[in-house]
């Protein structure tokens, strides 16, 4: 009698453990991994669809080379008008470049960035990149106008990718990256309007403009 009660301990107590573990491994799956950033916490969001569409990968190709594009423009000019404004934003770009990263190595998606700064392998963003450092080297105010010009060129392409798409492990964390690039565009307006400048919405609506401008800063990590 003993004996049978000692071995149906034994198996209730595996049992537990078996239980916990599967509960732990779980919750890990499920839990969200923050980066480290007052302003925009971009996550690795849970990957619940096993495969992506033609249109999602290329979008998700696209935003990690245009993130690169913001970073990398504005690492020159920081270089070029020792402005904190880009050095401090260009490392919210690095970030938003590693969430779109961690979304691609766990879908099997080849990396479609270079590791060298202002080269791309999309012409159209090469071509961009080129025309923004020709303008952003003309003066502090044209450099703020370029970064107004990517954040504002970076909300349309983040909604466009939103709309294409219903896997909402994307749509997550495109709604963070244009989050980020709302806070980002206030700044950069205040900067200008701080040093005689103004600029006009390119690639947004007038009223979605407006919009970002007359809100408050964001916490987007929540």
């Amino acid at each position: 009698m003993m004996s049978f009660i000692h071995r149906k301990a034994v198996k209730m107590k595996n049992f537990g453990i078996s239980s916990l573990l599967y509960i732990g491994a779980f919750l890990a799956i499920t839990t969200f991994v923050s980066c480290d950033s007052d302003d925009d916490d971009t996550t690795t969001p849970v990957i619940t669809q096993v495969t992506l569409n033609d249109q999602e990968i290329q979008d998700l190709k696209f935003l990690r080379e245009e993130e690169k594009l913001a970073r990398d423009v504005y690492l020159h000019l920081y270089e070029s008008y020792g402005l904190n404004i880009f050095n401090n934003i260009s490392s919210s770009e690095q970030k938003h470049m590693d969430a779109v990263l961690a979304v691609m190595n766990q879908y099997d998606i080849a990396d479609a960035a270079t590791s060298e700064r202002g080269v791309f392998n999309n012409s159209d963003l090469q071509q961009l990149y080129n025309d923004l450092i020709t303008q952003g080297e003309l003066s502090l105010i044209e450099a703020l106008k370029v970064g107004a010009t990517i954040e504002d060129v970076d909300i349309r392409d983040l909604k466009n990718a939103i709309n294409a798409t219903s896997n909402q492990d994307l749509i997550g964390m495109y709604e963070k990256l244009e989050c980020g690039s709302r806070n980002h565009m206030r700044g950069f307006i205040s900067q200008l309007e701080s040093n005689g400048g103004s600029y006009t919405p390119q690639f947004i609506t007038q009223e979605a403009f407006d919009l970002v401008l007359n809100g408050a800063h964001e916490n987007c990590g929540n």
